[in-house]
């Protein structure tokens, strides 16, 4: 369990500065386009890394119906709304709605899944999203007028949210990684469509071939979306989705950490106080601190 959460704290970590890799690219290409190219490149590495460790196989009639509807909703809808959403909202407005997804989570995993959550980690998941909203007004812009990019995101993180569900009742026999790989690949070429629909310009791609877009691309592709989506599957499956969704709060912590780092942007005090709040609440959510009181209430009765 603990080496799980070390990857995703790990993973967590890629996420956040991965924002500020895909600030760089969308600079310079169409949204669309670039998000189904880099799905394209992530599915098919993770496909090669799955061949070379040697849990590759081809899936069942059955497994195929399952990967079908992970795919519409974790890939093709989400990234498509989202993509979409980010057009026409804030970036402070966009974290705000993706910082409630542990919390839409984990009340989908109550209603299909009949999981239940104690009192004190839902504390934590209230903590968590607490700090999301502080970190996320503290900037300039504060919050702005609701908009229909709004409904975009929120609906984006709903369809990852009920994926989330879905991959954790797959067939226990099929590996996560190469649910990862097959949902990738499957779903980029959706989002090519949509690409195709609204941004009709594909020849843009060829700006990937300059040194410093190439290697931010790669960053991107293959280390976020390809290495990361395959560590978090894994651990859907094994801890479930509410404990590991909690973590996707340390992304924000991650993001800004990294746009000061890349992007020269400035962290100020409300930051620090909504990171804390953050970190406090992946701690309580994920159950840590549970599993920590019951272990040493069993001490004393020993």
């Amino acid at each position: 369990m603990t080496r799980i959460y070390v990857l995703l704290f790990f993973v967590m970590a890629i996420w956040g500065f991965n924002l500020s890799a895909l600030v760089v690219l969308v600079n310079q290409l169409d949204p669309i386009t670039l998000t189904a190219f880099r799905i394209f490149t992530a599915g098919v590495a993770v496909l090669i890394i799955a061949k070379i460790m040697g849990f590759f196989r081809l899936p069942t009639k059955e497994e195929w119906k399952t990967i079908g509807l992970i795919t519409i909703f974790n890939v093709a809808f989400h990234h498509t709304f989202l993509a979409i959403g980010l057009t026409k909202t804030s970036g402070v407005n966009a974290g705000i709605i993706l910082g409630a997804a542990p919390l839409v989570t984990m009340v989908l995993s109550v209603l299909f899944l009949r999981d239940k959550i104690t009192r004190l980690r839902a504390f934590g998941f209230f903590l968590g999203f607490l700090g999301i909203i502080i970190t996320s007004i503290a900037g300039k812009g504060g919050v702005s007028s609701v908009s229909l990019g709004d409904g975009f995101v929120f609906l984006s993180m709903v369809f990852q949210a009920i994926s989330f569900i879905l991959i954790s009742r797959l067939n226990p026999t099929f590996d996560p990684r190469l649910l990862t790989g097959y949902m990738l690949f499957v779903g980029s070429f959706f989002i090519f469509i949509v690409g195709w629909i609204v941004e009709r310009d594909v020849t843009q791609l060829r700006l990937l071939f300059s040194w410093k877009l190439g290697l931010i691309f790669l960053f991107s592709a293959v280390l976020a979306t390809a290495l990361g989506h395959m560590i978090y599957n894994y651990a859907i499956r094994n801890v479930g989705p509410t404990e590991t969704t909690i973590f996707v709060n340390l992304n924000t912590m991650f993001a800004i950490i990294g746009a000061a780092l890349f992007l020269g942007e400035s962290i100020l005090k409300q930051h620090y106080f909504g990171l804390v709040l953050i970190v406090i609440g992946v701690f309580i959510g994920s159950g840590t601190l549970d599993y920590l009181l019951r272990n040493r209430h069993r001490r004393k009765r020993a």
